[in-house]
């Protein structure tokens, strides 16, 4: 398991931001134009979401406004798992965890992608990716205080 240190990215800067960094520049490659807005966040241990919004080129922007939204899924769904690789890369470099799946898919009424990654389980993993029940006290009465009173 890569630790922070390991990823490629400049000193400060956290794993999430340059896995939505890098899933903007894998957009502006396919399809010619990046997201205005991309967010990368741990779901849960071994699952990672990318959100990107504002994809569409203006081309696909003529399709929904045809409400061809059917035609410009396929479309885009098709391009995006054309190169699934490249995805699968950049997570699997960044993180230093073995993909072993990935799902796609897009609101193109409201121009929303989620990129979805399923990583191999990490036994460290709880140290750099903690959910979000393991950030605060543990509610069984392991952090000193008494359950029930």
């Amino acid at each position: 398991m890569a630790d922070q240190h390991a990823v490629d990215a400049p000193p400060g800067r956290s794993i999430q931001v340059v896995l939505s960094n890098e899933m903007v520049r894998l957009y502006k490659d396919l399809f010619g134009r990046g997201p205005t807005k991309a967010r990368a966040d741990f779901a849960a241990r071994d699952i990672l979401l990318v959100t990107l919004e504002e994809t569409l080129t203006p081309a696909e922007q003529s399709m929904a406004a045809m409400g061809e939204h059917q035609r410009l899924r396929d479309v885009r769904l098709f391009f995006q798992h054309a190169r699934e690789r490249d995805f699968r890369d950049a997570v699997e470099r960044i993180t230093g965890r073995k993909v072993r799946g990935f799902v796609s898919g897009m609101d193109t009424h409201k121009d929303i992608a989620a990129e979805l990654f399923y990583l191999e389980p990490d036994d460290d993993a709880t140290s750099l990716y903690p959910l979000p029940s393991e950030t605060r006290a543990d509610r069984s009465g392991r952090d000193g205080s008494r359950a029930g009173g």
